[in-house]
């Protein structure tokens, strides 16, 4: 949405002075794209339960952000929530400039009934990501919306313009609040557990019991997997009374997840309308909260062109494996008979639970509805996974955001000079459940790291408070922060000695995915690695006992997350931050603190730069 500047006179006052310190250090001819945001409070629906969802000028999922290479984005965010509440850019590099990274590490929170004005460069990017809500558990109630940036007209891309561009945002979904006091029916004797088991405790209410006596409720669960039966008999609304956050809080793991939306919809929701004989593209994001998840056309093949800034080879398939964080572009041609077809996202990994959604696609001389069943894909099959992940590969004769080809960045020729293990594991710290990464469990301090680290604020956070390795250690609790140098090259291995699928996203950067396989990783793996074509991306998925290795050249200083997108775990302390250093202040390593930068925690009352 435009900003309306005419109609906001403070916000041309403060937008102008905040463009002339921007033109300092971006070209002039970079376009500006204004947007005026208003956060909020509404009731959504999208599994057929009423619940409390976070919107964006009254959307959900929120507006899509269109750019083209280079553009600058002035995002003027008012929060209208009750609480704090931040946006971060999932893949956009903000390159030199993390401050506007928009995680608590790096941005003070935007306070109730206040607002805020992101300044962002989509420098030498393109692609498919998108926005969300970073603190607490906000991301479980919406927030989020697509980004997409073009590439700039004179430089080449490696297919033809499709007939029409659409964002895809998929992903698993609670039909619980995501924030408020824990109370889990205890008006009514039982505990919502998960989408398709629901246990019962004891009850002294005795027409309670009777009526599930002569009920099964596996067998009365719709097929969108809500509980709306039990809802319309007993007049409860489980979606004010289990909370995300506060079961979180308590120590206790989160239920399995009630259902998928595609673009914010539950079953049948969701319908795009396609002519037949044309070509379409698809940016698909998994904007969920733990599960990897299939998508699929029926009878259609889609031919992969994008991943998260990097033109891929065009390798064709019938379903795409989309891990929680992860965005890809695929086309599709609308070539079969006229009639409507499945669109259909299934969960991975979660046998014997297999949560399930449809659209529709809708050809505009449709002859008849979807019928029969939905088309199948995979459940629980690693090495397919494994082995699809393996054939994305980078376009290296494809211009990226430059005209020079991507292949002309050799990475396989540099050699590494650290190599850091990531390792993930789980347990309780003080009677309560806690994720970790090589033993510690992250805590946020009361004053982003970045504001610290800028104003010399001591005791927020120690450097290299986290090993470059793991010990095998019990869990423990600190803000980790590990310092890398600026313009290093390293190697980071993730590795997974759990039974789950893993997924982590670095802030700030792409970096190459050089390979993955089953066990442990030793030094030998590497004589596996992809040293030429892997692709570039930011997010990676690491499957069950098993390993990933990336490699990265630290170009870009600041301070930057590392985070699992398994979303309760980031928030039980998945994570720690990563800081890439440099002693030197030039602006061509990293600009200055923006002049509008909110202050907070041991950061109030000192000021930014003179204006």
């Amino acid at each position: 949405m435009p900003l309306n500047l005419a109609s906001k006179p403070a916000v041309l006052c403060a937008f102008l002075c905040l463009a002339v310190s921007t033109l300092s250090v971006v070209k002039a001819e970079d376009p500006y794209r204004f947007f005026d945001w208003n956060v909020t409070y509404g009731f959504i629906y999208p599994l057929g339960v009423r619940q409390q969802g976070i919107l964006i000028n009254g959307q959900f999922p929120g507006p899509d952000i269109h750019s083209v290479t280079n553009d600058n984005l002035i995002i003027n965010v008012y929060n209208s929530l009750d609480e704090p509440f931040l946006l971060s850019w999932n893949g956009i590099q903000q390159r030199r400039n993390s401050y506007e990274d928009g995680v608590f590490g790096t941005t003070c929170p935007i306070p109730p009934g206040k607002n805020f004005t992101y300044i962002l460069q989509v420098k030498d990017q393109i692609g498919s990501f998108y926005y969300f809500p970073s603190l607490g558990f906000h991301k479980a109630a919406g927030g989020f919306g697509g980004i997409r940036i073009l590439s700039r007209p004179r430089i080449p891309v490696p297919f033809d313009d499709p007939a029409g561009d659409y964002t895809i945002l998929i992903g698993d979904w609670y039909m619980s609040n995501h924030t408020g006091s824990l109370e889990l029916c205890s008006s009514v004797g039982f505990e919502f557990v998960s989408a398709t088991r629901i246990t019962f405790a004891l009850s002294q209410k005795e027409e309670v019991k009777n009526t599930f006596a002569r009920w099964n409720p596996l067998e009365l669960m719709p097929a969108d997997n809500s509980v709306t039966f039990v809802t319309n008999v007993f007049g409860l609304a489980f979606s004010d009374q289990t909370k995300l956050k506060a079961l979180l809080d308590s120590g206790r793991k989160l239920p399995f997840p009630n259902g998928i939306l595609i673009n914010g919809r539950g079953r049948n929701g969701y319908s795009l309308t396609v002519e037949q004989g044309k070509t379409y593209r698809l940016r698909i994001s998994n904007v969920g909260l733990q599960n990897s998840l299939n998508f699929r056309i029926q009878n259609h093949k889609m031919k992969l062109v994008e991943v998260e800034g990097t033109h891929t080879l065009q390798t064709t398939y019938s379903s795409l494996d989309v891990h929680v964080g992860q965005s890809y572009s695929v086309l599709f041609t609308a070539d079969q008979p006229g009639q409507d077809y499945y669109i259909v996202v299934t969960s991975r990994f979660t046998a014997p639970v297999v949560l399930n959604t449809t659209g529709t696609l809708h050809y505009s001389n449709s002859a008849g509805p979807v019928s029969g069943p939905f088309p199948g894909g995979p459940t629980t099959e690693i090495d397919w996974s494994l082995n699809q992940a393996r054939s994305i590969r980078t376009n290296l004769t494809a211009s990226g955001p430059r005209p020079n080809p991507q292949g002309s960045y050799h990475y396989g020729m540099i050699n590494t000079s650290r190599t850091i293990i990531v390792a993930n594991s789980a347990g309780q710290v003080n009677g309560k459940q806690r994720y970790g990464v090589n033993s510690v469990s992250f805590v946020a301090p009361d004053t982003p790291m970045k504001l610290a680290d800028y104003f010399k604020i001591q005791g927020v956070f120690k450097e290299n408070s986290i090993s470059d390795r793991p010990y095998g250690g019990g869990l423990y609790l600190d803000t980790s922060v590990l310092t890398l140098s600026y313009r290093s090259f390293v190697e980071i291995v993730f590795q997974n000695n759990e039974n789950i699928v893993q997924s982590w996203h670095l802030d700030g950067y792409s970096f190459f995915v050089v390979g993955m396989d089953g066990g442990q990783w030793t030094t030998a793996s590497r004589n596996q690695y992809n040293l030429r074509d892997g692709v570039s991306r930011c997010t990676v998925q690491v499957y069950p006992m098993a390993w990933t290795a990336i490699y990265i050249p630290l170009d870009n200083v600041g301070m930057w997350n590392l985070r699992t997108e398994f979303w309760a775990r980031q928030y039980l302390g998945q994570q720690f931050y990563v800081r890439v250093y440099t002693d030197s202040t030039s602006l061509r390593d990293e600009y200055p603190i923006p002049k509008n930068a909110l202050l907070c925690g041991r950061a109030s009352g000192r000021h930014t730069r003179p204006l």
